[in-house]
Parts: C-alpha cells; sequence; structure tokens
C-alpha cells in the first residue's frame, strides 16, 4: 500500500502519516526529515544535498527522487510507504512515477487533506515541538499533559520553527495554492485522487484516511 498525502502546510498530513504508520505498518517518508538525517549521517546523497543548500540553492528534484528510491528499497518499507512533503509540483510528480515503475512499484492513493486557510494559519502558528524527541504539541489543540513537559520523553524544552510565525504563512499557502494545487488535477486523471475533510476531529480524519485504505471509503 502506497500512498501520498497532499495537503497545504498545517493541514495534519505528518500527524495521520504517523498513524497510519501504525495502524497499517507502512512507513512514513517525510522528505524534509529524510533529507536533513541523510546530510547528518554525511551519506553521498547528504554530502551533494549539504553542499548545495549551503550555496543556497534548492536540493535537485533528481536528488530527491533518487533519496526516495534508496528510502523505498529498504526492508521496512515492504508493506508500504506514505509520502508526506513530496511531490510538491508536477514535474516531480511526474519523475515520482518515473521512479516507481522503474522499480516495480506503484501508487495506490493520493488523499488530499482539504483545509481553509484562515484554519491554517491559527494551527501553523500555534504548533511547537519537544527539543528532545521531535513529540508535536499545540498553544490549543494539544498541550502536554503536565504544562512544561513532554509526554512521550519528559523533555522540558520545546521549540517553534521560525517559518511557522503567522506573518509567513500567508507565503506558504501562496506557494502551495501555485505550485502544489496542480497535483490535484494530475493524480485525478489517474484515478487515484480522494478527498478527506480535514477541518474534521482528529480522529475523524484518521478513520476516514482508514476507511479509504480498506477499501471502504
Amino acid at each position: 500500500m502506497n500512498l501520498i498525502l497532499l495537503g497545504p502546510p498545517g493541514a495534519g498530513k505528518g500527524t495521520q502519516a504517523k498513524r497510519l504508520e501504525e495502524r497499517f505498518g507502512v512507513v512514513q517518508i517525510a522528505t524534509g526529515d529524510m533529507l536533513r538525517a541523510e546530510v547528518r549521517a554525511g551519506s553521498e546523497i547528504g554530502n551533494q544535498a549539504k553542499a548545495i543548500m549551503e550555496r543556497g540553492e534548492l536540493v535537485p528534484d533528481a536528488l530527491i527522487t533518487e533519496m526516495i528510491a534508496g528510502r523505498v528499497a529498504r526492508p521496512d518499507a515492504a508493506r508500504g510507504f506514505i509520502l508526506d512533503g513530496f511531490p510538491r509540483t508536477v514535474v516531480q510528480a511526474e519523475a515520482l512515477d518515473a521512479m516507481l515503475k522503474a522499480h516495480g512499484l506503484r501508487l495506490d492513493h493520493v488523499i488530499e487533506l482539504k483545509v481553509k486557510d484562515d484554519v491554517l494559519v491559527e494551527r501553523i502558528s500555534g504548533r511547537y515541538t519537544c527539543a528532545g524527541c521531535g513529540e508535536g504539541y499545540h498553544d490549543r489543540f494539544k498541550q502536554p499533559k503536565v504544562e512544561g513537559v513532554c509526554d512521550v520523553c519528559g523533555g522540558r524544552e520545546f521549540t517553534r520553527r521560525a517559518d511557522d510565525r503567522a506573518e509567513t504563512v500567508a507565503a506558504r499557502l501562496d506557494a502551495f495554492h501555485r505550485q502544489t494545487a496542480p497535483l490535484l488535477p494530475y493524480y485525478a486523471a489517474q484515478g487515484k485522487l480522494r478527498s478527506v475533510d480535514g477541518m474534521a476531529a482528529m480522529s475523524e480524519v484518521t478513520e476516514a484516511l482508514a476507511a479509504i485504505l480498506s477499501g471502504q471509503g
């Protein structure tokens, strides 16, 4: 079972991917996290990407696709994967399709999480993570059970992404609508696109996604 979760920043893709990972035994592939891990590990791809980023340039699509190809070939991805953060453009989608075909793989589902822009501003600007384990929290929607203490690792240090400030969110949403929204008709033409109401409660979104993956939605 191989799928892509689509949606603007703050739509809940990462949270839902983790839930589906636990339920279906597939692996979440968050390309941003994976790229940073490759850089930290000093791998060949990581070193290439680091040099490119240090020049202030974007990592080429071909390098990201190569990185994904290596990831989906690992044993833990045998039951399937969830792509979160890639593709972002139709060109990337075409490259992904070609790579998967070359490896005898295919996408089973592309699911869009639909959320209103004004709600996203609140979601994004209020989120923060544990500096120790990376567990995510939110000022309004998900606070630690004990104030100032991470539920998972007990850490007491939390961080907020600089680009999660409310004043930067509008630009990120604009970029999504310009670059990523064209993916919807691309995958619809392949008969793979489904949509889920990302405005619903977190558990309801999970169940809607699970129904699609189980062939009941």
